[in-house]
């Protein structure tokens, strides 16, 4: 089987590497010749835990291609994947289609036999059939069929969820195409994984469905840990209670600053959208936007607080940019509301991240940049955890003590124990928890929360 995937982004490269792993002969186009010289070279364009071996692994094998040429990738495809963004439109929160219809153009011009059109970008109800009569529109003799198949990939883990997934679902309306979708997703038939069947519309709905419950529970713990630190009581054991639950269960219930990325926001407002139009709100949905936007102000205000009321000439370490581990994404990141707050009341913000670190300097200004987590420490009044790496979990705290000016600790990822930190006389500020009695707080005397 062979299969052309239009757009090269996060979703394409990732689907295009492990459709390659299967055993498909794969081709990744994109109109960015720089990046597709890029990928030919061997560079990839954004970081992903075992993309890189793997890409490396399937070019050389002769199953995974890169070109600008999609005319040709697409004449000798059994199936065309649509992977481009769907970004939010400036000042309105619609998802922006341009893209997916002007892939679909493409499309059109090049197909010569029967082909299935996959639409694998995060798309609002009824893409799937503006996708088809566009294709129709400019190829009345065209023999294809439109399938949904939305993509549930968490960046960091992307291959891991792509290769061993909880769920595959394909929205279609003709058997041809599921022929096809089932010799696509043969492998994962082997491991037994679920695959639902289903309509375009209800595919394309379970997409934004999914993100928007994830974005709601991320941002009920987040209320639940506010709460918890105004009665004493601690949101790990809430949330431990809370999954214990078969009926909830354990993930995303970790306290945080908000959520951010490149699914979250654009597709919570997307909902939102296409709710609006269809004449059926959805004022959950909304509420989680506006507690979220306000959150990750609030995390600012929270930091200032414990740096006792102000930041003024204050330098301030920040370890972690990204949105989430494992990634160099920037898009949506906390860090991206809190840090020009900080800087804007006067902090010095010294910051360090193992991957995003280039990204950030295009969206960050008045920033030092600092090439480890100990040199952003240096004469620092105030360490900040925003984003929770692997290699801040094992600081070596007595270095921090003596780097630190004052060894005060803010964790807005709760990475640490308050126990271990008061005991290694670490003023340590979290979400959602109870201070420890004796803690370094109490024995220096700063403001408590």
């Amino acid at each position: 089987m062979r299969i052309a995937i239009i757009g090269a982004g996060y979703v394409g490269l990732v689907s295009g590497a492990c459709f390659s792993e299967f055993g498909i002969d794969v081709t990744c186009v994109d109109l960015d010749a720089d990046k597709i010289k890029r990928l030919q070279d061997g560079e990839m364009p954004i970081y992903e835990p075992g993309l890189e071996d793997m890409v490396s692994a399937n070019v050389k094998a002769g199953r995974l291609h890169f070109t600008t040429d999609l005319a040709t990738a697409v004449q000798s495809a059994d199936a065309a994947l649509i992977t481009v963004g769907t970004p939010s439109r400036r000042g309105e929160g619609h998802a922006d289609l341009s893209f997916v219809y002007s892939a679909a153009e493409e499309i059109a011009k090049a197909i010569e036999s029967f082909t299935v059109i996959i639409t694998k970008s995060t798309v609002p109800v009824g893409t799937g059939r503006e996708v088809s009569r566009i294709i129709s529109k400019a190829r009345p003799d065209a023999d294809f069929e439109i399938v949904s198949n939305p993509e549930f990939l968490r960046e960091g883990s992307a291959i891991d969820d792509f290769m061993r997934p909880d769920r595959v679902i394909i929205g279609l309306e003709n058997d041809r195409a599921k022929e096809l979708m089932q010799e696509l997703y043969r492998p994962l038939y082997l491991i037994e994984t679920p695959i639902l069947f289903t309509g375009l519309e209800t595919a394309e709905l379970s997409k934004y469905a999914t993100n928007a419950f994830l974005a709601a529970k991320i941002t009920f713990i987040n209320e639940i840990a506010d709460l918890c630190e105004q009665v004493g009581a601690d949101v790990y054991d809430v949330a431990r209670g809370l999954g214990l639950d078969g009926r909830i269960g354990r993930k995303f219930l970790h306290p945080g600053p908000g959520f951010g990325g490149s699914c979250f926001p654009k597709d919570t407002m997307a909902l939102v959208r296409t709710a609006e139009s269809a004449g059926s709100p959805m004022r959950i949905i909304e509420t989680v936007i506006d507690v979220n936007d306000k959150r990750k102000l609030a995390m600012a205000a929270r930091i200032i607080d414990h740096c006792g009321g102000s930041v003024q000439g204050k330098k301030i370490a920040v370890l972690g940019l990204a949105f989430k581990p494992n990634t160099d994404d920037m898009r949506e990141s906390a860090s991206l509301d809190i840090l020009p707050a900080l800087r804007d009341a006067g902090a010095i913000i010294r910051a360090y991240d193992p991957e995003s670190m280039e990204e950030a300097k295009k969206l960050l200004n008045g920033m030092e940049w600092c090439e480890t987590a100990y040199e952003a420490m240096e004469n620092a009044d105030a360490l900040v955890i925003l984003t929770e790496w692997n290699e801040f979990r094992l600081l070596d705290l007595e270095r921090c003590k003596t780097l630190l000016s004052r060894p005060l600790m803010i964790d807005l990822r709760n990475i640490y124990d308050p126990s271990a930190m008061a005991a290694a006389g670490i003023e340590y500020k979290c979400i959602g928890r109870p201070r420890v009695a004796g803690d370094a707080t109490q024995q220096t005397g700063h403001a408590t929360e």
